[in-house]
């Protein structure tokens, strides 16, 4: 397409095509700049000298990083504005994706919404898509966030658009959900429910280590697909353990059926108006998905960011309804799961 840089496109900030210094700054899109993975992204881009603009559900949102990022809106219904936001850009971060269905917003909606994206970034001329989706993908799952994970992983794969497929299991620092959202409940209740026995594994990734290796694949020029995980891995009760112990509780641990946790779950829901986990979430967790066969990519410990951040984690709840889902399922949809499943 006859790529174009529209006056209005961004609120008041320079021209994509400005140059700094008679030097071409080279520009960078992240997909949920203002939210959790995709502002950590940013951040190293900036960090480097980047141009970066946001693609966005909510353009009018107060940005953290004031005028250094430029802003647009998703446009997921109207491709041709897509492909003009696209224009210029070297590499697109993707951050995008729904956690659970509800309301308005599903896995399918997500998965279109995807596709729409990477077509639009072919049409522009991106030079190369880094995409963030999830450990142990598979369009045979019966799990609709990994089977859909899976059909964008192939459709980026035959876009012929360069590519890196980052997979993170679970999430973790300061603006978290799981693990911030586990010590909330340890802090305040004398028990925790288990599903099931608790063995099943999680290998979580620092937020910071995950951008780093955004960026990193950023540069790169050959396709690719890796696992971004942490050099940690824990059974779920493990998990429990580690927290509790690092904000100075001892709850008593009830191993339970995966039905009465849910049932549990939407009790605790009810009470703070927000969504915990989904049954399919429970048995997502319980099969054994969010670990890596591979070697860690990332090198933060989830043990020592504890230590680290103990006096904090957990003493306010973290809502993904009121983060994600109220203003939008599109902002910040950090595709790991900062849940149990996120960016």
């Amino acid at each position: 397409m006859d790529c174009h840089v529209e006056k209005d496109l961004a609120r008041g900030v320079a021209p994509l095509e400005v140059r700094i210094g008679g030097v071409d700054r080279e520009l960078h899109v992240v997909t949920g700049a203002f939210g959790f993975t995709g502002r950590y992204i940013t951040r190293r881009l900036l960090a480097e000298g980047r141009r970066v603009l946001t693609l966005t559900a909510q353009p009018e949102q107060a940005s953290p990083f004031g005028r250094d990022v430029s802003v647009a809106p998703f446009s997921f219904d109207n491709p041709a504005r897509l492909a003009s936001s696209l224009c210029g850009a070297a590499v697109l971060y993707n951050t995008y994706w729904v956690r659970f269905d509800w309301g308005g917003e599903s896995y399918e909606r997500a998965v279109e919404n995807t596709r729409t994206l990477f077509a639009a970034a072919r049409e522009a001329g991106v030079r190369r898509v880094v995409h963030v989706s999830i450990t142990n993908p598979s369009e045979d799952s019966p799990f609709g966030y990994f089977r859909g994970k899976a059909l964008l992983e192939r459709e980026l794969r035959e876009s012929g658009v360069s590519h890196a497929i980052l997979r993170p299991a679970v999430v973790f620092g300061p603006e978290d959900i799981l693990i911030n959202n586990i010590a909330w409940i340890v802090r305040r209740l004398p028990f925790f429910a288990v599903p099931g026995n608790g063995r099943y594994g999680l290998q979580p990734i620092y937020v910071d280590d995950l951008a780093a290796l955004a960026v990193e694949n950023g540069s790169r020029r050959d396709d690719c697909t890796l696992d971004a995980v942490g050099p940690e891995t824990f059974g779920f009760e493990e998990l429990v353990a580690l927290i509790a112990r690092s904000v100075g509780r001892r709850p008593r641990v009830l191993h339970v059926g995966p039905g009465t946790a849910y049932a549990l779950t939407r009790v605790v829901g009810r009470l703070v108006g927000d969504v915990l986990l989904t049954r399919e979430e429970i048995d997502g967790l319980m099969a054994d998905l969010l670990v890596s066969g591979g070697a860690p990519t990332g090198a933060t410990r989830l043990s020592d960011w504890l230590r680290a951040n103990a006096a904090t984690v957990g003493r306010r709840y973290a809502s993904e309804l009121a983060r994600h889902y109220r203003r939008s399922a599109g902002e910040g949809g950090s595709s790991a799961r900062n849940k149990t499943g996120s960016a």
